[in-house]
């Protein structure tokens, strides 16, 4: 009867302690994502508004659940994640489905990209190993070329799939929690340098013609512009034309009249911007801005090394994503694919965007837990 009310109480402190401002954000953002959706079939839930509602509500029931975990269980989990994430994604090369000339997804009853599972994989793997390190270790040479490598074996994994933009996220998550776990500069500057030298074997070698094209178009849109350079062209047009207030919900010229491709996933902050100009477009930036704030405050807050990191490693998710697309829809960047984060259509985007806010949530609500191997206040550069 005491065990009974004590797990009752504990879970009544633990929901009070719910970070709700993070959670209002999150559906803010979903619930423009609807609207969008919306508007991007030309004012009916089918087939994008609708199921994009039901699998939010699902996912943020799943997120509040993940939230409520025993710390523990998460923990000792994180490396059976990334190890199940590679064999997903060796998996992918024997009976992978393929669609749009690219092998991505398993068939598992429903259709699942192994890749991102690898996102969160990475980011709990890499924390808990950092965790269970002392400061000297985490900063010797074997100690960053092993979390190096178990960086790069899913990315080469996603890279082949072909999946350029997916393997280039996977190592700048990877890389961000690498950083805030107290890695020196000098190991990234040095890869940033073998990186670049590494680019004119990548541009004969390694990359395809498609991809190639994406840079090249990215250089001069106007170079084909009815191929390539066809949707950056029509965004940029979409957006120029908006102004501050936009054409109106539904009034888009370029999204309305099919001159814009993909307004539902990669070019959605195409629409919304269209629809609803610079304003629109400043509320949407300024959301991710403050769930990113949230997030880093989270981090700093957090007396667990392992808690901080996995916060860490989500929240750099969450910015790459959006600055991104945002960047690639504007003409900034090359188009490389990535969805933008609540609002994108796309069922296993959204579901592991929503494993990751149960992640933070429940890193949170475990901010004072202590984990085996912990060494009271984090040892990382910030967090």
């Amino acid at each position: 009867m005491m065990q009974n009310s004590l797990t009752q109480n504990s879970f009544i402190e633990k929901l009070k302690r719910l970070n709700i401002a993070y959670i209002v954000i999150v559906c803010l953002l979903g619930a423009i994502g609807v609207t969008m959706l919306y508007s991007a079939a030309h004012g009916s839930w089918s087939p994008y508004a609708e199921r994009h509602l039901v699998r939010f509500a699902m996912g943020l029931g799943l997120a509040i659940f993940i939230a409520f975990l025993p710390l523990r269980l998460v923990f000792k989990m994180s490396y059976l994640v990334y190890f199940a994430a590679i064999v997903m994604l060796a998996l992918v090369q024997v009976m992978g489905v393929t669609a749009g000339g690219a092998t991505r997804w398993l068939d598992l009853g429903i259709r699942v990209q192994p890749s991102e599972l690898a996102k969160i994989g990475i980011v709990l793997a890499a924390a808990r190993f950092y965790h269970q390190r002392q400061t000297d270790t985490i900063r010797s040479f074997s100690a960053v070329v092993f979390v190096a490598v178990g960086i790069l074996i899913p990315a080469l994994l996603t890279v082949i799939q072909p999946d350029l933009g997916t393997c280039l996220l996977l190592m700048m998550v990877g890389a961000g929690v690498m950083f805030f776990a107290g890695v020196p500069w000098g190991y990234f500057a040095s890869a940033v340098v073998a990186g670049l030298a590494f680019i004119p074997i990548a541009w004969n070698f390694l990359l395809h013609d498609y991809q190639k094209g994406r840079v090249l178009t990215f250089l001069d849109p106007s170079r084909d512009p009815l191929g390539a350079g066809y949707h950056i062209i029509q965004s940029k047009i979409a957006i120029g034309s908006a102004g501050f207030w936009g054409k109106g919900f539904m009034q888009g010229s370029q999204s309305q009249l099919q001159f814009l491709p993909e307004k539902h996933t990669d070019f959605i902050f195409t629409l919304l911007t269209e629809d609803f100009g610079a304003a629109g477009a400043i509320v949407v930036i300024g959301l991710y801005i403050a769930l990113i704030l949230m997030g880093v405050y989270m981090a700093m807050r957090n007396l667990n090394q392992y808690c901080s990191l996995v916060i860490a490693g989500v929240t750099t998710t969450l910015f790459v994503y959006a600055f991104i697309n945002m960047a690639m829809v504007m003409g900034l960047m090359p188009v490389v694919g990535l969805p933008l984060p609540f609002l994108s259509y796309g069922g296993t985007s959204l579901l592991t965007l929503m494993v990751s806010l149960g992640l933070v949530l429940n890193m949170d609500l475990n901010r004072y837990n202590h984990l085996p191997g912990a060494s009271g206040l984090s040892s990382g550069r910030y967090f």
